[in-house]
């Protein structure tokens, strides 16, 4: 196993060769769930943030997600959900968030990365912002959907941006941000999404138009939940090769933190963010033997914030010694 440095400030990559089996015998039982991954923590207001984290995939079933301020948990959502607002919070003051996945059985597994968020001054202000106008929407495959919306106004300033399918609320975004692509949806399903603004003082706008979008039939995870501008190479070193992978990870809401490497069809390695994965273009370099002349396929997808995976990159072709 290779632990790859990628030059970007705080990230580092684990690299693990998938085998098609489970650990510790291939049963989860008695097995407390992993740490959730992607926890990041926005102000929605000068009194509440929004905390999202990626779904726990691996180990046992779910069934809540414990949310910790500091040390003392404020909040849990069920296991079909990755995100959560901690209201009551006080204005200008700097707060740290990290989530615990609980299974069905009670147990608790071990505590995600810190992510902390400075709240907003308090302010005075009986005005709500303008509901955000000419919202659009496109299916992105049969699992997600595209959103994008233009600017509400405000007397004092926009903080973020609610998205609500149906009448529940499914995600926050800042308020500087005007799109966003929603995941984890059910195929050939036909969806209506809102959008509504809100400012420090957590005055909330009426909802945009509607936008009503009906996924694509099929299993796929949509052209836009894979990694974009894929590029691969060949890399003499030591006396033996290297492909060189390059990538943009798909925009999607929350972070990605692993990806699957898919070699001449099958999976070969997985990696896994071990600290704050890269918002740029990401790099990874693996062995691929000794021999010269050898043409490899090769292509990758990400899994998702909701825990599923998205669709998979352009497919390259490389030959060892070739360079590409």
């Amino acid at each position: 196993m290779r632990r790859v440095a990628l030059g970007i400030a705080g990230s580092a990559l684990v690299a693990a060769v998938a085998c098609g089996c489970a650990a510790g015998g291939g049963s989860d039982e008695g097995r407390a769930p992993g740490a959730p991954t992607g926890v990041s923590a926005r102000a929605g207001s000068a009194t509440s943030v929004h905390v999202m984290w990626n779904a726990v995939a691996d180990g046992p079933e779910v069934s809540a997600y414990e949310v910790y301020r500091g040390g003392r948990k404020v909040g849990e959502a069920p296991g079909s959900a990755h995100m959560l607002d901690v209201v009551r919070l006080a204005p200008s003051t700097a707060y740290v968030f990290t989530v615990r996945a609980r299974d069905a059985g009670g147990r608790l597994g071990p505590p995600s990365r810190e992510a902390r968020a400075t709240m907003p001054a308090a302010v005075v202000d009986g005005s709500a912002p303008t509901a955000p106008g000419h919202v659009t929407g496109r299916a992105v495959g049969s699992r997600a959907v595209q959103l994008s919306w233009s600017a509400a106004t405000d007397d004092r300033q926009v903080v973020s941006y609610d998205v609500y399918q149906g009448g529940t609320k499914i995600h926050s975004v800042g308020g500087g941000q005007t799109a966003t692509v929603v995941t984890g949806l059910r195929p050939h399903t036909r969806y209506a999404f809102t959008v509504r603004a809100r400012d420090a003082a957590d005055n909330v706008s009426p909802a945009g138009p509607p936008v009503r979008l009906t996924t694509a039939a099929g299993t796929d995870g949509g052209r836009d939940t894979a990694p974009a501008g894929f590029l691969a190479a060949s890399r003499p070193a030591d006396g033996a090769y290297y492909l060189d992978l390059s990538w943009t990870p798909p925009q999607v809401d929350g972070v990605v933190t692993e990806y699957q490497v898919e070699l001449d069809g099958r999976q070969a390695t997985s990696l896994v963010w071990g600290g704050a994965p890269p918002r740029g273009r990401a790099a990874y370099s693996f062995y691929a033997g000794r021999e010269a002349g050898v043409v490899h396929r090769v292509r990758l997808r990400a899994r998702l914030p909701d825990g599923t995976w998205g669709a998979y990159s352009a497919r390259r072709t490389v030959t060892t010694g070739g360079g590409g």
